[in-house]
């Protein structure tokens, strides 16, 4: 190999723990910043579909949305770290090596560099109802199962979706939860239970107004 194709070579970054046979969750996102709802669901996803890790994947930058303001990635990363706080929620900043943008290319990343684990997208209620706007859903679910966390306000919403309309026949009782990691493609779960009402768009905004209180 010569120099310049050495300089193209993909990125080989350390993954969070991993193996053959282990079923683990990817929970994607910008966490800006992380809050216990993210806790929570990554915690009944673990519970409920049988997962042996759960990684929150902090993303460099959403390319759904204005990154403008958004902190740097080792102080979502730390943060996040904070806020998990649990021996088998691993927070990894890995995309930011390899070097993709969407949701997709990552995901195909990790099934090429790990084939033999099995992987669960993880997402909430709320994402659901966009999902049919990302890069290649069509793609996202024909490469991995998808777990939807039930949302406040989201439910109904996301049940009437495009992309749920779409995938219908896709979708896995949710009785059979712990078969998801295993399921044949595609598949994709809603699972209800304990829900919270933090989120990051709300959490910044009341940053933002106790930073601008006066007296």
């Amino acid at each position: 190999m010569n120099d310049s194709q050495s300089r193209r070579r993909a990125p080989f970054p350390v993954l969070p723990p991993h193996g053959p046979g282990l079923a683990i969750g990817l929970f994607g996102g910008s966490f800006n910043p992380p809050h216990e709802g993210h806790r929570l669901a990554s915690l009944a996803a673990m519970k409920r579909l049988g997962l042996d890790r759960v990684w929150w994947i902090v993303t460099p930058g959403n390319p759904l949305k204005d990154n403008a303001r958004l902190p740097q990635l080792a102080a979502r990363l730390a943060v996040a770290k904070a806020v998990a706080d649990h021996p088998r929620i691993d927070i990894t900043g890995f995309e930011a090596a390899i070097g993709t943008r969407f949701t997709y290319d990552t995901l195909a990343y990790l099934r090429r560099r790990c084939p033999r684990t099995r992987f669960v997208w993880i997402m909430g209620a709320d994402n659901l109802a966009t999902f049919h706007r990302w890069q290649n859903w069509r793609g996202i679910a024909a490469l991995m199962p998808i777990a939807i966390i039930d949302r406040p306000g989201a439910t109904i919403r996301a049940a009437r979706a495009p992309a749920a309309v779409a995938l219908h026949h896709a979708r896995v009782p949710e009785r059979n939860a712990a078969a998801l990691p295993e399921a044949t493609l595609p598949a994709w779960i809603f699972l209800h239970g304990p829900r919270s009402a933090q989120s990051s768009t709300a959490l910044r905004a009341r940053a933002r107004g106790s930073s601008g209180a006066v007296g």
